[in-house]
């Protein structure tokens, strides 16, 4: 088995990679009999050339050859080649309008598509993510975003620090007044944001003293889905019932948007489920939230002011309360300020990639090996020019000429 390691060909390209030059190299030791590795060449990755190549992994500028191919972000539609197998994030699971085409050309093109996102063990649970790097640095931006609307103090951008060290160094700067934080998640997005609301000695509080004390220093509060979605029939939550038909519910996130001044939203969202609240409500005089870090970035998603993404080169926009509409970041004092970064990790890209290969050489590297893994079976969203049956319901979403 011949594996390829793909040059990003979305753009501006991304610095990851799913696997690190040792790690490839590890690889290679290990199972030097039954799989060859080689790289496509690329100016852009955290990783140079030069290391793979002294890692003693072959480094080209065609590895068409290749029988499976790993990449991190999705494969634009025209250097998709037929018949090979793919890794990669495709956001195409939640029927995501802007990736319909890639998908099609997946089925045209005879790929199995293997999304990283549908890599599940038997218990359901995910099992390589950057979700712990989106968590780390979409809380630092969320601080470093608040920075510079009040004037309060200056941190680096989290793509200039080296490594996560340095980062923690940053934040040691970072002086806060009493000001109420909202978390939502509990994944690994939301433990990576937790990660640097603890750094910055920031403390816990439950919901009833976040909507109703007075504190004289930051807190932040943790929510759960139960504590601001309710079921529209009698105002109850039941988790199974939320999480197998979110249609019966409805949010009442409002009392939260009136006691806190900054949220980072890092919880995962089924189309179906309630927005946290409506663009319209951001008007109100008691929706108090200035800042909004939304580290998932589903756009049209949960927070209705998530009007795009943004980049790493411009990482926030403001949102005028009045009209809803995108402004140019802190031209207002009034404005919502918007950090909506879609590939957050890419701000620590060699840290957040060795992590992710790790992840990737326990659970997929011997899976390749094996004569139908479950593992990789279940996470087969298109193969021969058709979905898979776990995947059938995007048909609808792949057939539609919208």
């Amino acid at each position: 088995m011949k594996i390829g390691i793909i040059r990003e060909g979305k753009n501006p390209p991304d610095k990851r990679v799913p696997f690190t030059p040792d790690q490839l190299r590890d690889i290679q030791k290990e199972y030097g009999g039954k799989m060859t590795i080689q790289v496509q060449s690329s100016p852009f990755r955290a990783y140079s050339d030069q290391e793979f190549l002294d890692a003693g992994i072959d480094v080209f500028e065609d590895i068409s050859d290749s029988d499976v191919l790993f990449g991190v972000k999705e494969v634009p539609v025209d250097q998709l080649i037929d018949g090979k197998t793919y890794f990669f994030f495709s956001h195409t699971i939640k029927k995501q309008k802007y990736n319909r085409k890639l998908l099609k050309a997946v089925l045209e093109k005879n790929i199995r598509l293997i999304d990283y996102e549908a890599l599940k063990d038997e218990e359901g649970n995910r099992v390589v993510a950057f979700g712990r790097w989106a968590g780390i640095v979409g809380a630092y931006n969320a601080f470093w975003t608040y920075g510079k609307k009040t004037d309060l103090f200056e941190i680096k951008r989290a793509n200039e620090c080296t490594d996560l060290k340095d980062l923690h160094l940053e934040l040691s700067k970072v002086q806060l007044p009493p000001v109420k934080i909202i978390l939502t998640g509990s994944g690994r997005v939301g433990n990576g944001a937790m990660e640097v609301l603890n750094s910055l000695k920031i403390h816990e509080v439950s919901v009833h003293d976040f909507l109703h004390l007075y504190f004289d220093e930051p807190v932040y509060v943790k929510l759960s889905s139960a504590d601001y979605n309710r079921r529209k029939s009698d105002g109850g939550f039941d988790k199974e019932e939320f999480y197998s038909f979110p249609e019966k519910y409805e949010s009442h996130f409002q009392k939260f948007a009136e006691a806190g001044e900054m949220l980072i939203s890092g919880a995962y969202w089924d189309p179906d489920a309630p927005r946290l609240f409506e663009l319209k409500d951001i008007a109100a005089e008691d929706f108090q939230l200035s800042v909004i870090a939304d580290v998932s970035c589903d756009v049209g998603g949960p927070i209705p002011t998530t009007i795009t993404s943004s980049t790493i080169a411009d990482p926030v926009y403001d949102v005028d309360r009045q009209t809803g509409e995108k402004i140019p970041a802190f031209g207002k004092q009034t404005s919502i300020s918007v950090m909506a970064i879609d590939n957050l990790p890419c701000e620590l890209p060699r840290e957040s990639s060795k992590e992710f290969g790790i992840q990737l050489t326990k659970w997929v590297i011997p899976a390749l090996l094996e004569e139908n893994s479950a593992i990789l079976e279940r996470a087969t969203i298109a193969r021969d020019g058709d979905l898979t049956i776990e995947f059938i319901y995007l048909t609808d979403y792949v057939t539609d000429h919208e």
